[in-house]
């Protein structure tokens, strides 16, 4: 998903979609899809909406063309050559879209395929083939990714008014949200009702109420880019030498 205004961190995106704020010299957009090819995985489609020309001229310098080649009027084919080896399709899903009609009009040009779907503005070291094994292993119809939340606030223990102590929350008592990393089957793209319709909102309670929702817990590395203070973060995780996002052994067991 790479298609939202990002407006909670409008300082880096008032000329270029979330995605494309820079980690390291690098989109974090690249950092997210080349923990996916260091799994195997390297066909991907980008939901574009806002400053979408910002993305396809960036897949076009990564891949060493001027241009793609186009599918009528709504994709961009980017096929893997020698200078980057990812099939990659850019699809325009439209500027006011919502995250549900993105997916849907993403899983509409591959039919009957099997598709995982996550969020364009984090980073997790997520072992994609253990939630591939997951999720065949249950034969529901879709899974998300549950999280634990990174600790940003300073919390307060308080006893009588008194506060007794202080410090960051420890992430373990923080419960599960969802983290995207979605594997979801070909039907999932009927539990949405229209491009309005923010996936959280819609399929996913549907997919609830009709017991097709199951959730793989990662206990490893999981940071969204909300802030600026999260964007350093990364920043400076990917300088050490092996960024958490691609330290698959922390990754454990479900």
């Amino acid at each position: 998903l790479a298609g939202g205004l990002g407006t909670r961190i409008s300082e880096e995106t008032s000329d270029k979609p979330k995605p494309m704020v820079q980690i390291n010299g690098k989109p974090i957009l690249w950092h997210l899809m080349n923990t996916f090819a260091e799994q195997g995985f390297t066909d991907f489609a980008l939901a574009l909406g806002y400053k979408s020309e910002v993305v396809v001229d960036w897949l076009g310098r990564l891949k060493g063309v001027k241009n793609g080649n186009r599918k009528g009027d709504l994709v961009t084919n980017f096929e893997a050559n020698d200078i980057c080896p990812w099939n990659i399709d850019a699809i325009e899903t439209g500027l006011n879209t919502q995250t549900g009609g993105r997916i849907a009009q993403c899983m509409g040009f591959y039919p009957g395929e099997r598709v995982m779907a996550t969020y364009g503005d984090g980073l997790a070291n997520v072992s994609i083939p253990k939630l591939l094994q997951f999720h065949d292993d249950h034969g529901k119809l879709s899974t998300v990714t549950a999280v634990r939340p990174p600790a940003r606030f300073g919390y307060l223990q308080i006893s009588d008014s008194k506060v007794i102590h202080f410090g960051e929350k420890n992430q373990s008592d923080a419960g599960w949200i969802n983290g995207g990393y979605f594997v979801l089957e070909p039907t999932v793209a009927e539990f949405v009702s229209s491009n309005d319709e923010p996936f959280e909102a819609g399929a996913l309670p549907r997919l609830v109420e009709d017991s097709q929702l199951m959730a793989y817990h990662h206990y490893g590395f999981w940071q969204p880019m909300d802030t600026l203070r999260e964007k350093h973060e990364l920043e400076k995780f990917a300088n050490s030498s092996q960024p958490p996002w691609l330290n698959l052994e922390n990754d454990l067991d479900y």
